[in-house]
């Protein structure tokens, strides 16, 4: 090869991404994008302008170690975390939200998870992507909540894993789909307390023999799409830490109000 062609393979790779840019903005001029929830033309992917106003996006100042949002920003002396946290702190050293889990936000995550509507993924990882930005500056790894195969087998995928692939490609961190395993098909956690949710994840996760050696002395973003209670994460973190995991964080899509309490 002359110095001459790779001068114009440098030009061509430094170009492409703009190129690619300019194509798909021109495609969306002529055949614009639609909501993924209406049939309405957009600027660019995402929710209809009435379906994205109705979603309560967390806004910080949020505790530390659960996301829950703060009434009032105590300022720089004001605890990190909320007084549950303090309590009783998870096992996951930190956590993050993008929204909260009411009527809103339920009916989009609801269409991922039951409705196979995948385009929804790539949507969350960028709420995801602000929400909790300082968790994915800080981790080595992104890694997705997993289900039991056969659940994976009649779902046909696992929603917690199309928001962390996305997710970790734009933070350019390693993704680890397949080191953590649900080893127990657990019943559904619907209608459980919340001491009932953590007995029914109780040693339900497991690391394979490349997944620990991918784990360990490490610092993993755990990736779920709602957290309730807390008790599904738990279990993933303490099955991380006990495979040497140097330490577990959490975001998800969205939470629960009513997640943490002094009383669960």
């Amino acid at each position: 090869m002359s110095s001459q062609d790779g001068v114009w393979t440098r030009a061509w790779e430094a170009a492409r991404p703009r190129l690619a840019h300019l194509g798909r903005g021109l495609t969306d001029l002529i055949l614009p994008p639609l909501a993924h929830d209406a049939p309405e033309a957009m600027g660019a992917a995402g929710l209809s302008a009435d379906a994205f106003s109705r979603v309560t996006f967390l806004e910080d100042p949020v505790c530390d170690g659960c996301g829950a949002a703060f009434e009032h920003d105590g300022g720089v002396f004001a605890d990190p975390r909320c007084a549950a946290c303090v309590a009783r702190p998870y096992a996951f050293a930190r956590a993050r939200a993008a929204c909260v889990y009411d009527d809103a936000s339920r009916t989009v995550i609801l269409r991922l998870k039951h409705g196979d509507q995948q385009q929804f993924a790539p949507l969350f990882a960028r709420w995801l992507e602000r929400a909790a930005a300082p968790l994915l500056a800080d981790c080595d790894a992104v890694l997705p909540v997993p289900l039991h195969r056969l659940r994976l087998l009649s779902r046909r995928f696992n929603q917690a894993a199309e928001i962390a692939r996305p997710l970790a490609r734009a933070a350019n961190r390693q993704f680890l789909p397949d080191a953590l395993v649900r080893s127990v098909r657990t019943g559904s956690q619907g209608g459980k307390s919340a001491r009932g949710r953590r007995l029914n994840v109780r040693s339900a996760f497991r690391l394979t023999a490349a997944g620990r050696r991918a784990v360990h002395g490490r610092r993993i973003l755990l990736v779920d799409d709602v957290l309730t209670t807390g008790a599904t994460a738990e279990a993933c973190a303490r099955a991380l830490l006990d495979a040497g995991a140097r330490a577990v964080d959490l975001a998800v899509v969205a939470r629960v109000r009513t997640a943490r309490s002094l009383t669960t």
